[in-house]
């Protein structure tokens, strides 16, 4: 052992290698005698060079050397002790933790499971909350979560959720309503109207199914529509599929379907405040006319084979009403309203008759 090294290590300037060379002398060669005659002999050597106190002795320094290492076991002892007991107390803690815990985790569980069972009750609630009618006289227009349109003609009415879930788009239609289906292959949009469902991707359709009326009308503008009905069974049944430009009518009783193609504008222009009659029997156009003036029409036998191709743009009734009379001989007469019994007042009567 050197005696710098000693030196060092009492200035704490050793490093760790030198460090650890001190402990293993200490620990295994300071004790034997020669070791100490030879430690003895450099420590004199040593003196002489860097000319020491004389009462700085090698015992002295030897002493302190292992004060010094004792102290350091001590300390080392001591951390060692305070680790062990720390890592007792803090399994402990954290046994005693756990335990405190489950009762709380159990409350946070519990409040979690009613908060989702809330939220799912409210959610089918909700499902289908929403439900927008268009007052008689005016249209209305729908934007659905999706980004579809939808424009309700007079009189009709649409129930819809407030966001689509599942794997269909589906809406309830009762009157008539224009549709422009934002594309969604993967979740189709369909329009239940009676016992008719009209199925779409991603398409721009009409669909006419007001419930005094035993067909069904669906004219595609474009892309492509399926219509299908569900049997007794539980199971779908396909009734037809559109292509753009045709208009298919479905009759509620027999199950018959119609369909033709050509002109479709006359079916759809209504978005627009037209109304176009094209070689249409008088019934159909007072019905039309009915609905959307919410009055009622009585028309005389004798005029029933008319027909009229016209376009009203936004007329009021009374200036239709005179139109047709100009086209063909008829002549008009309108009934107040009366008082019912339940203090609420029937619609106005317009009765047709042949001009005499």
């Amino acid at each position: 052992m050197k005696m710098e090294l000693l030196i060092k290590f009492l200035n704490n300037q050793c490093t760790e290698a030198e460090l650890n060379e001190v402990l293993r002398w200490v620990n295994t060669d300071a004790l034997n005698e020669d070791n100490k005659r030879l430690i003895f002999e450099d420590w004199n050597s040593y003196q002489d060079v860097n000319d020491l106190d004389d009462d700085e002795n090698f015992t002295t320094i030897f002493d302190k050397i292992q004060e010094k290492i004792d102290n350091d076991n001590q300390k080392k002892n001591a951390k060692a002790s305070k680790t062990l007991t720390l890592s007792v107390v803090t399994r402990w803690i954290t046994k005693a933790a756990a335990v405190l815990l489950i009762p709380v985790l159990s409350f946070l569980f519990y409040t979690l499971y009613e908060k989702k069972m809330e939220s799912d009750k409210y959610a089918k609630l909700t499902v289908d909350s929403l439900e927008v009618i268009s007052p008689i006289g005016s249209r209305t227009v729908v934007q659905l979560s999706d980004g579809s349109v939808v424009h309700l003609n007079y009189g009709s009415k649409i129930k819809y959720p407030q966001f689509f879930s599942g794997n269909t788009r589906d809406v309830e239609l009762t009157g008539e309503g224009f549709f422009k289906i934002a594309h969604n292959p993967e979740k189709p949009f369909i329009v239940k109207a009676g016992d008719l469902n009209i199925k779409a991707v991603g398409t721009t359709f009409n669909v006419l199914a007001y419930p005094d009326k035993d067909v069904i009308e669906t004219t595609l503008v474009d892309g492509k529509v399926v219509l299908y009905r569900i049997g007794q069974d539980g199971k779908s049944k396909t009734v037809t599929t559109i292509s753009p430009g045709q208009h298919v009518e479905y009759n509620i009783q027999t199950k018959a379907v119609s369909s033709t193609e050509g002109n479709i504008q006359k079916y759809i222009l209504w978005t627009e405040g037209k109304l176009v009659f094209e070689d249409t029997p008088i019934l159909e156009v007072t019905e039309r006319l009915g609905r959307m003036f919410n009055v009622d029409f009585e028309v005389e036998d004798e005029i029933k084979d008319y027909i009229y191709t016209v376009t009203f743009i936004d007329e009021p009734l009374c200036q239709i009403i005179d139109l047709m009379t100009i086209a063909t001989p008829i002549v008009s007469k309108i009934l107040p309203r009366k008082k019912l019994p339940d203090g609420t007042f029937s619609k106005p009567k317009v009765i047709l008759e042949k001009r005499k």
